[in-house]
């Protein structure tokens, strides 16, 4: 962890090598763990077992009524794990970089409040293309309340890379399916948005930066040299 920390000075991949010691709230994987499923979540990784099911009929107790249940609070634990996956939250921070789309649609019902934004009613584009008052200009829109803005990649070409990274090749398959099911969930409950939200800041950064040294030489333009003797050579107004 120490030399993990010395050799980044990314804030985002500090913030994934903080996130598996980060205090919680009392999430769904918690809950599961108080209610005793974190061996089984063990077990169900480990990938040895052919009969997940009959693993999970020992950890019922008062508060887990069925081997369904009990499989349901492991993959809870499991999407967890997956989440705080640093190789896994890379490769899908690194697909958003190169390749993330950015849409936006009219809040239904506000097409005639919204005409400023007409030319994003129905708009999507590269977001590493998206000029940055076009970013901006969609991002005005989504905070009056007129335009729906999202960011997405094509998750069917990143799901099965991010399933082989949490499964072992030779493991039993129904593991595999529930790992599958449980890396799905933990992709589209917990990591995509934040990711999404993460790149959203980031290009929110670079569009601000873009936008303030275009003003900053528009303005410089305009102070031409000859205005510029002209208004020194004006006697002082006091």
């Amino acid at each position: 962890l120490k030399s993990k920390i010395e050799e980044t000075m990314e804030p985002a991949v500090l913030e994934d090598i903080y996130l598996p010691f980060k205090p919680k709230r009392r999430t769904r994987a918690q809950i599961a763990r108080e209610n005793g499923l974190e061996p089984l979540a063990k077990i169900i990784m480990a990938q040895n077992t052919p009969d997940p099911t009959g693993a999970a009929s020992r950890f019922i107790n008062e508060k887990i009524a069925d081997e369904e249940a009990a499989i349901a609070g492991a993959s809870d634990i499991i999407a967890e794990w997956f989440n705080e996956n640093e190789a896994a939250r890379n490769m899908v921070r690194g697909r958003f970089r190169r390749s993330a789309v950015i849409s936006s649609k009219v809040v239904k019902g506000k097409e005639d409040e919204a005409g400023n934004y007409q030319n994003y009613f129905n708009a999507s584009e590269p977001l590493n293309r998206c000029s940055s008052h076009r970013y901006l200009a969609m991002r005005r829109g989504e905070a009056e309340g007129f335009l729906r803005v999202g960011i997405d990649i094509n998750e069917d070409e990143i799901m099965p890379r991010l399933f082989r990274l949490m499964e072992k090749q030779n493991g039993s398959n129904a593991c595999r399916e529930i790992i599958r099911n449980a890396v799905a969930d933990g992709y589209k409950r917990l990591m995509r948005p934040s990711i999404e939200t993460e790149i959203a800041a980031e290009a929110k950064v670079k569009a601000d930066d873009n936008a303030i040294q275009t003003f900053t030489e528009n303005t410089a333009s305009k102070q031409s040299p000859s205005a510029t003797a002209q208004q020194a050579a004006k006697p002082n107004a006091s």
